[in-house]
């Protein structure tokens, strides 16, 4: 199949813009998203997603084990956060559908 493409989004402290750290991200095929110096926006779409599965989805007492976590976070983020949650910047529409029915994602490009 297709690879997927995933991003890395971190603030502009000197161990994500080191050149061994950007090396690891590239040979990973991970594409890196870095905060512009005092811009809190950049940050604004990553931070509205964790909120997002803090409040509807993380388990009240956390997860008994890593491969739990792993698997009910991916099928939050690939299927329920993608495919199925509705978002308001999309007029109820979940990303993936929009993306598919050529709607913006993101105001943010």
């Amino acid at each position: 199949g297709k690879p997927q493409n995933v991003l890395f989004h971190s603030d502009q402290g000197s161990q994500y813009s080191s050149r061994k750290y950007r090396q690891r991200l590239w040979r990973y095929r991970m594409t890196q998203s870095m905060s512009r110096r005092g811009n809190c926006w950049d940050n604004a779409p990553m931070e509205r997603l964790f909120r997002s599965f803090k409040a509807e989805w993380l388990p009240r007492l956390g997860y008994r084990n890593i491969s739990e976590a792993m698997r009910d976070v991916s099928y939050y983020l690939m299927n329920y956060y993608n495919w199925q949650r509705p978002h308001q910047f999309n007029d109820g529409c979940p990303p993936a559908k929009a993306e598919v029915l050529s709607k913006p994602v993101s105001g943010i490009s």
